[in-house]
């Protein structure tokens, strides 16, 4: 750990993976933290404190200390850090900041950021009653009701070139995703109620069982090559991307030059749905690639931009991408998540362990086991078969 008090060792520290801050530890379950600017501003300081529940740490922001300077930054950052775990570990945090529903969900991205989470807070929680709702009253009919509100609320299907949107009713695993960063934000501040009472509010955020279909679709290499060619100039890069490793679109459009080290041939992915920066190390073809689309770029530069250089995002891949399904033959339904599906499935068929595979593509290795265990079971076959006499 860093020694924060030291101004030039300060000055030193680089931005982290995923804006993570810089750690010193005061006393135990005590911590204050220090997160240089990318911008090359004052930076921002952090608390974190153990919560005595058994609910693992919370962090708070305290802002950059404009008005002081030298020696006194560290002093004053300390003294509210320290003042902050003492009230944490009383249980008056809670108390005093933590009302309603809403409020777990913004203390929970305060610790854990991320667009997803932060895209279901703002699209179902906080335009809901339960937003609303009071942590200490917080019964399972709230839940049940707010997740049968949940299940009927249709699903955007897509956005047309003019802005017309097309939607579906909403499937049960697309539900089950939804559920989890409530149900995430307050198991932070709840415990679990007693079951089979009113008080179990966790019971209403149980997922459906089954829901999740296994991915079919598949590209082979020389199909992942044809739907590349007739890619247009502005987007190959980034469908090539998805075509060399198992990421999903949306860590791969977020990824910045700073993420690759030539080096050490070693890519940081910061902004993930599991929200855990991860590093892996990659083979010099792949690398080679890498370099071409970072040089000259900035720190802070996407490393696949569009045209004018803004990063790519969800609606800007999606009509290119299926252009070149349409010139191509390919079936309608392949999308960016397919080369992320056919990446796995590779990795899965080369026998790669499945919990190298997990680590590689973000994932856990259940999810890796119910989706492609088949794959795994199809080999066993193979390999059982030749010892036949």
């Amino acid at each position: 750990m860093p020694d924060l008090s030291r101004i030039k060792e300060r000055e030193k520290l680089k931005p982290k993976a995923g804006d993570e801050p810089h750690w010193q530890r005061l006393r135990q379950g005590c911590y204050v933290g220090f997160r240089p600017s990318k911008k090359g501003n004052r930076g921002t300081w952090f608390a974190r404190a153990y919560v005595p529940e058994g609910t693992g740490y919370r962090r708070k922001s305290l802002g950059d200390f404009g008005a002081l300077s030298g020696h006194d930054v560290f002093t004053q950052a300390k003294v509210e850090a320290e003042g902050w775990a003492e009230l944490v570990e009383s249980g008056g945090e809670r108390a005093r900041d933590m009302v309603t529903v809403q409020d777990a969900c913004e203390a929970y991205l305060q610790q854990k950021p991320g667009s997803i989470a932060a895209g279901v807070f703002r699209r179902h929680v906080y335009n809901d009653p339960i937003a609303k709702a009071k942590l200490d009253k917080l019964r399972r009919h709230h839940l049940r009701a707010w997740r049968k509100r949940l299940e009927q609320a249709p699903a955007l299907i897509t956005r047309s070139k003019k802005g017309e949107r097309r939607w579906k009713e909403r499937a049960k695993s697309t539900v089950n995703r939804d559920m989890v960063p409530l149900r995430a934000a307050l198991a932070q501040v709840l415990k679990p109620g007693a079951p089979n009472t009113d008080a179990a509010w966790q019971e209403a955020l149980k997922p459906f069982k089954g829901a999740d279909k296994r991915r079919d679709l598949y590209l082979d290499r020389d199909e992942r090559r044809k739907l590349i060619d007739a890619t247009s100039d502005e987007v190959r890069p980034f469908v090539k991307g998805l075509s060399y490793l198992p990421l999903r679109p949306g860590a791969l459009a977020a990824l910045t030059a700073r993420d690759f080290d030539k080096r050490t041939r070693t890519l940081t992915i910061g902004k993930d749905k599991n929200g855990n920066p991860r590093q892996m190390t990659m083979p010099q073809a792949i690398a080679d690639f890498f370099d071409a689309q970072t040089k000259s770029k900035l720190p802070a530069a996407p490393i696949f931009a569009r045209a004018g250089g803004e990063p790519w995002n969800k609606d800007a891949w999606k009509y290119p991408i299926k252009e070149a399904v349409k010139a191509t033959g390919l079936p309608g339904a392949v999308s960016a998540y397919t080369l992320r599906h056919s990446v796995i499935t590779d990795l899965i068929r080369a026998r790669l362990p499945i919990l190298t595979v997990a680590q590689l593509s973000g994932t856990s290795v259940a999810m890796i086991e119910r989706h492609y265990g088949h794959l795994v079971r199809d080999d066993a076959e193979e390999a059982l078969a030749t010892l036949a006499i």
